[in-house]
């Protein structure tokens, strides 16, 4: 469910979840707003622990990205919980399809905790 996005927090837990140092923020709420489905959050009090984003074509393709975690509150399930819920939104919304890329250590996270199927896919990278 969507929430209201301070940029710094979010950035900073991207930081922290995918192992970068915190700096400045980006303008995540102006680029969710922009591109994303929705987006769902968890929260410990008011401090943000979870992220997850999807994005979509439109019409019935949806995209998980960001999927995030404060790694103190990592593999407790929080993750899994989280892209459920991003998935519930997506159906609610119409698509039909959720997709996801991942990095080679993530594969049993996407495809045992949260169900995903394996497909081939491609990459083109741009830069």
């Amino acid at each position: 469910m969507r929430f209201p996005v301070d940029d710094q927090a979010l950035s900073t837990l991207h930081a922290l979840a995918f192992g970068s140092p915190p700096g400045t923020a980006d303008p995540w709420a102006a680029r969710l707003e922009r591109h994303a489905l929705t987006w769902v959050g968890a929260f410990d009090n008011d401090e943000l622990i979870g992220f997850v984003q999807v994005c979509w074509d439109g019409g019935v393709h949806a995209f998980v990205l960001d999927t995030a975690v404060h790694p103190d509150h990592g593999r407790k399930g929080l993750g899994s919980q989280l892209v459920a819920r991003a998935a519930d939104e997506a159906r609610a919304a119409g698509c039909e399809w959720l997709h996801v890329d991942f990095e080679p250590h993530l594969k049993s996270f996407y495809l045992d905790a949260c169900g995903f199927t394996p497909t081939d896919a491609g990459l083109l990278k741009l830069r």
